[in-house]
Parts: C-alpha cells; structure tokens; sequence
C-alpha cells in the first residue's frame, strides 16, 4: 500500500530543487553574460561609436531575454542534481522502502517547477521583451547602422524610407495582398535636415514594384503649386519586400501580455502573424515543457548508483536535452515556413517529450 508524501519531506524535496535551481541559474546567467559580451565586443570592434559602456549595456538588456531561453536547461541540470544528491545519499532509497512511489516524490519538484514556468511567463517576460526593445534599438544604430521602417498601429500601417536627403514616410490602412499592395495611401516627402515638406500624394492603392511605387487614382501636392490628378502614377523608392518584413517587431520584444492584441493587429493590416503566434504558443507551452525536462530529468538521475556512474547521468541528460532543444527549433522553422500547423510546431516536441518521460518512468518504476 503507498503511503502520503507528507508535507516535511515535500518541503524538503521542494527546497533541494529550488536551491539546485537558482545556483545553476546564476552560474548559467553569469557564462551566458560573458560569453554574449565577448561576441558583442567582437561584433563592435571596429566601430568608433559604438563604446565598451553601450556594449556592456546591450549585453545587459539582452540577458533576461537570454535568461528566459535557459529556464529549460536550469530545471533540467536542477533537477538532476537534485535526484542525484538523493538518491546517492540514501534518502530516496529509504522513501521508496516506506512506500512513497516516484510519482509522489516528484510532485514537489513538478510544482515548483510548473510555478517557475509560470513566473517565466507572467513578469520575466514582460520584462524581457521591454529590454530586448532596448538592445534592438541599440543594435541597430550602432552595429547595424539602420533603424527600423515600419511600424503597425491601429491606425495603420506606417512606413519610413531615407533616400539621400528625402526622407519619406508612407501610411496606409490596409494591406491587400501578398505582393504588397497597400490601400488608402498617403505618402509624405521631406527634405534635408530640417525635414522640410516638399510634396504629398493620395492614391487608393499603391503597389510595390522594383525601384518604384505604383500608384493609381492619385492626387499629387506640393508647397505653391495646385493639386493635380493622375489616373497612374510612379514614384521612386528604394523600399523592398524583404526590408519591409526586417521592420517589423520581433516576437521577442513583446510581451506575452500584449502578443494576442498585435497578432490581431498585423493580420487586420494583412500582413502574417504566423512567426508571432508560434511564439506565443511556445511561451504557454513553457510549463510543460519543464514538466517534462523534470521527468526526462528523473529517468536519468533514479538510478541506483550500483547501476551506473555520475558521468552517465550527465552525459545522458545533457544529450536528451539537447536532443530536445534541437528537434525543437526544426520543427519552429518548419511551423515558420508554414510547412506545419502552428499548434503541431508549437506544442509536439513538449508534449512527445512528457510522454517519453512518463513512459520511461513507468518502466522504471514497474521494473
């Protein structure tokens, strides 16, 4: 007859994971952050502005969203090191005598955890997503020398394009179809440093063709001079499709929180939300995902020690959890790419790997 987990040795348990958890965190943060800053130092060599303080505060502002990306990794390493600390103690062989079975005992540390994941999703990435902002907004101006063109609004679709000395700026209500052609259009022209206006058009649609815009129905101003119609107009611009789909905002600047109503947004200006919904499905499958690294981390850390070493343990769940990090990121290109549903890219490699990992402990604890 199985006996309770009591509430003690829950406690317990809970506190082992929790204190593995934040060491191996802060040991990871702290390579992670070197490592990244190496590579940034690398990326800005050569470039007069950009200064080892801004360099220091890029890699500061991408660290959460870095840190939020290595929680699987820290449950896993945890929660090894917790079942291994244990079980080569004696402490979960005499647990098991008095009947508590594996999955009672791993309930504490699945708590905590789910509860992180949770966490991870409810303030680290909020967080995260406002200083990742940051670091793109800096990345660009001093490693990449461009900002950004685009920017989705309720009120639209905004565009900005510098040419020279002209700077334009395009607005317009909604995207038509695939090969960009925008809707109720308003282009803008300035010039010189001083952004002097020096012309307006309106059209009712404006298609993007190489090297130049394509408008129709279009009414065309400019200071001290009368309004004129044209049934087809070309305007010069140096605007792509690909530069255009650069602008937009990276998943990982915006918060879970606001990702629903921003899918809602670029698909109402009809444009694809598809890279921004794989990503907010991924993010709610965090606390599962970490469900199963706590079994995959169980079916490799149990073991008596008669029945293999500490190298085992390691190198076989360090290779399980690369071996899930890398199908992970094949299937998102592939759910990228369109070439699988969005829940399927999303939701298979986290629920295959709980299933693995509960199936691998039932035939553990039945043998």
């Amino acid at each position: 007859m199985a006996m309770r987990l009591s509430p003690t040795l829950s406690l317990y348990i809970g506190r082992q994971f929790a204190s593995w958890f934040v060491g191996v965190f802060l040991a990871l943060i702290a390579i992670v952050f070197l490592f990244d800053l190496v590579e940034l130092l690398r990326r800005a060599s050569g470039k007069a502005d950009a200064t080892f303080a801004i360099v220091i505060r890029m890699s500061l502002f991408k660290l959460p969203n870095l840190a939020q990306d290595m929680v699987p990794f820290v449950v896993l390493a945890a929660a090894m090191l917790t079942f291994w600390r244990l079980t080569r103690n004696q402490e979960l062989t005499v647990v098991r005598a008095a009947g508590v079975s594996v999955w009672q005992f791993l309930l504490p540390v699945v708590a905590i955890a789910v509860f992180f994941g949770g966490l991870k999703i409810a303030v680290l990435n909020p967080v995260a997503a406002v200083l990742y902002g940051k670091f793109e907004q800096i990345e660009s101006r001093y490693l990449r020398g461009r900002s950004s063109l685009l920017a989705v609004s309720p009120t639209g679709l905004w565009l900005r394009e510098v040419d020279g000395g002209t700077n334009s700026v395009v607005h317009a209500q909604r995207i038509s179809s695939q090969d960009l052609e925008l809707q109720d259009v308003m282009i803008l022209s300035f010039e010189g440093s001083q952004d002097r206006f020096i012309g307006r058009v309106d059209a009712s649609t404006a298609r993007l063709m190489p090297g130049y815009w394509e408008l129709r129905d279009a009414w065309i101003t400019a200071p001290e001079r009368p309004a004129r119609f044209e049934k087809e107009f070309n305007l010069p611009t140096e605007m792509t499709v690909e530069r255009i789909q650069e602008g937009f905002a990276s998943p990982e600047t915006i918060s879970f929180w606001e990702l629903p109503a921003f899918i809602r947004m670029l698909e109402n200006a009809g444009f694809s939300a598809l890279r921004h919904r794989l990503y907010w499905h991924s993010l709610v499958a965090g606390p599962l995902l970490l469900f199963a690294m706590v079994l995959i981390a169980a079916s490799f850390s149990l073991r008596p020690s008669r029945q293999g070493g500490a190298l085992t343990m390691v190198v076989g769940g360090i290779t399980a959890g690369f071996l899930l990090f890398f199908l992970s990121n094949i299937i998102a290109a592939l759910g990228q790419s369109a070439s699988l549903p969005v829940l399927l890219a999303a939701w298979a490699p986290t629920a295959v790997s709980t299933l693995l990992g509960v199936a691998t402990l039932l035939y553990l604890e039945d043998g």
